[in-house]
């Protein structure tokens, strides 16, 4: 199982939809929704209108009952597709609410005792600073932290990610999540949470809780949309006696036909759908929103502040050229080299080797079997292999290198010092190489800026966000690497006080700030970020800062949240311009054929020709309920962003959903009126 998971919309979310859509007609429900709560009111009138048409004291004809049917079966289901678009994406949420649940099986665990020894209780029995035991291929039963061991945890059941991951004590690596697996050693872990508050838990209830998370806009939104309506609500209540002073009469269920017409129902109908698929894309994207404004605000965000080291670069130096010095030529240096790295197994020791190969130097370990090999330390600050016929091989900081070397009687080139100032000004970190006392040259390590990233930048900034680079690095490797990656400013020798000041100093000019981190000393910083995007793999307290956290734990992936955070913002923006541009062209729709009778000077603006007052009313509504369900899959999905600027944006969706809003009523309620004409409908 994995949140990354699509989850297309299955038979049975669409059989709980239809069925959650009915139940969610109940008036304690509805009036949350202000627009689709007197849309239900107007059904209710109607219905009681089809069997008792006199029941307001109305003149009705023989077959007013008819029309008053129709109206009711329209409003009945403009109320149901407007309860099923929402109830599609609570679907989608509590099927992913399920797939998490099925992670939390029966699991026991072994809680240490205060004599030493461990008893056997439920992990649901677990509390906040008890201590756990788990060994090789047992289920880790609570969040916690590791105390003691080193052990190797597959996290799939959580990220979908199939290789493990190395949890150990100490460091910011040493949280691990309840449900996932231990596959080898042992581990000694406190836990860190109490029953029901685990990390899973918090991800179920807020999957289950999207429906009833609103932002600060949507709020605002709803707000505007119950003040429009309440608006609509007094122009028509007004419109009876009007049309009785100039000698006329509108019956209720056409007045409530068109009040339905007249208010916004459209996002009025989708504006829940579309929060709650907004936090649904992000959870699909294996990142937790602890709430949708955090969503919501990283669509927003105007700055972006990134750590260098495994967000920006790869996080490992690696091989990148050889410098020969004195009399020396590169392909000696790249045989000593490889020679002195081939017991080597960090990931500068790999990339020596393999910087070799393309070279054209391979040497086999195996060949040299009985060689010592020589491991780094803090002391001599070198690492290597001695031969059994007494050569030596080291590699290491170019000061030790050239101390060994002179304990040795070898020679220290001029052009040393030169060329090691020159990798140093790069941004890169020189190793010397020596073979017994002679000094060959150095290794250009270089912290390698991750594929792709220039260009990510570039979209950054048609988006309008600003970019800095975290580094502790010196100033003059941190301004090579942000030239390099192309970020807009950078923070060299930085330490966490100074990614706080760098936050308040944004936000004093107005400005969102997103940032991404996965230490305890991070916490602060993720805390005062307006989008705190925290590692799965950090520390506790780092995930507790945070109101995002990604459970690939790829920092980078703060970039793809901002972009559905934008997501988010433009397909609300696009369907509420949908939304009231198909309002304003059903007005010039119906209310000239509604009035031509009473006011026949109206008859000119008729520009659609509809049939009369009735067939205009109807081929309204028909269009109105109809518009909603077509309307949901581009809810569900969003609306594709492309990276440019506001203005561009703007006029982008104003000409899409602007103008695309206005045509398709004028359309649709055609062509509906020549098929209810058709169907002598219009002539009731």
């Amino acid at each position: 199982m994995a949140i990354s998971a699509k989850k297309s919309m299955t038979g049975d979310i669409v059989r709980g939809a239809i069925l959650a859509s009915l139940t969610k007609m109940d008036p304690r429900i509805m009036i949350k929704n202000p627009v689709m709560f007197v849309v239900e009111i107007g059904f209710v009138i109607t219905l009681v209108l089809t069997f008792f048409p006199d029941v307001f004291g109305g003149k009705y004809g023989p077959n007013e009952w008819i029309f008053n049917l129709i109206v009711t079966v329209v409003l009945f289901i403009t109320v149901v597709f407007g309860n099923f678009a929402e109830a599609i994406a609570e679907g989608r949420g509590k099927a992913q609410a399920e797939a998490l649940r099925k992670t939390k099986t029966d699991l026991t665990a072994q809680r240490s005792k205060t004599d030493g020894t461990y008893e056997i209780v439920a992990a649901s029995m677990l509390k906040k600073g008890d201590i756990v035991r788990v060994e090789a291929l047992q289920m880790i039963p609570v969040d916690g932290e590791v105390l003691q061991g080193l052990g190797s945890v597959d996290e799939s059941a959580i990220t979908g990610e199939s290789a493990p991951v190395i949890r150990g004590a100490g460091g910011d690596f040493s949280s691990v999540t309840g449900g996932t697996k231990l596959l080898s050693d042992e581990l000694i872990i406190k836990a860190t949470v109490d029953p029901g508050e685990s990390f899973l838990d918090k991800m179920i209830g807020l999957v289950e809780g999207a429906s009833r998370q609103k932002t600060p806009n949507e709020l605002a939104l709803s707000v505007l949309l119950a003040g429009l309506t309440m608006i609509f609500l007094i122009v028509v209540i007004t419109l009876e006696p009007l049309a009785h002073y100039v000698n006329g009469s509108i019956d209720v269920a056409t007045l409530i036909a068109l009040l339905v017409c007249l208010i916004p129902t459209t996002i009025g109908a989708l504006l829940s759908a579309i929060g709650i698929a907004g936090m649904d894309r992000v959870i699909r994207f294996n990142v937790i929103a602890k709430s949708g404004k955090a969503v919501e605000a990283a669509g927003d965000v105007n700055t972006l502040i990134l750590d260098k080291t495994g967000t920006i670069t790869i996080g490992n130096r690696l091989a990148s050229e050889f410098v020969p010095v004195g009399k020396h030529q590169r392909e000696e240096l790249v045989e000593v080299a490889v020679m002195s790295s081939l017991f080597d197994e960090t990931p500068e020791g790999r990339s020596i080797i393999t910087l070799g190969k393309e070279l054209g130097v391979t040497k086999e370990r195996e060949s040299y079997h009985d060689a010592e090999n020589i491991e780094f330390s803090a002391d001599t600050r070198m690492s290597g292999m001695d031969l059994a016929d007494g050569t030596v091989y080291r590699k290491g900081a170019v000061d030790a290198i050239k101390k060994f070397v002179n304990s040795r009687g070898g020679q220290i080139y001029p052009d040393l010092d030169e060329k090691t100032d020159r990798i140093a000004r790069e941004g890169g970190t020189p190793l010397a190489v020596v073979k017994s006392s002679e000094l060959f040259g150095l290794i250009y390590l270089k912290d390698i800026v991750k594929p792709g990233m220039r260009e990510r930048f570039d979209e950054l900034r048609k988006m309008g966000i600003k970019t800095v680079m975290c580094t502790g690095d010196n100033p003059l490797t941190a301004a090579t690497i942000a030239l390099e990656a192309g970020v807009d400013n950078f923070i060299a020798e930085a330490k966490p006080e100074d990614k706080m000041r760098l936050i308040k100093e944004e936000q004093a000019l107005g400005k969102l700030v997103a940032m991404s981190g996965d230490g305890t000393n991070d916490a602060p910083a993720l805390a005062q970020a307006d989008v705190g995007l925290a590692m799965n793999t950090g520390t506790a307290a780092a995930k507790e800062a945070g109101n995002m956290v990604d459970l690939d734990s790829d920092p980078t992936k703060l970039i793809e949240v901002v972009s559905i955070g934008k997501q988010l913002l433009i397909t609300r923006g696009a369907i509420t311009t949908f939304s009231i541009a198909n309002d304003v062209a059903k007005y010039f729709a119906i209310i000239p054929a509604m009035f031509a009778s009473v006011v026949p000077e109206l008859r000119a603006l008729n520009i659609m020709f509809l049939t009369n007052s009735k067939s205009a009313i109807l081929s309204a509504l028909i269009f109105n309920a109809l518009i909603i369900p077509f309307l949901i899959p581009l809810a569900m999905r969003g609306v594709k962003y492309r990276p440019m600027s506001a203005t561009s944006l703007l006029m982008r969706n104003i000409f899409i959903y602007g103008f695309g809003g206005v045509i398709t009523p004028f359309v649709g309620i055609k062509v509906i009126d020549i098929i209810i004409t058709w169907l002598g409908v219009a002539h009731l």
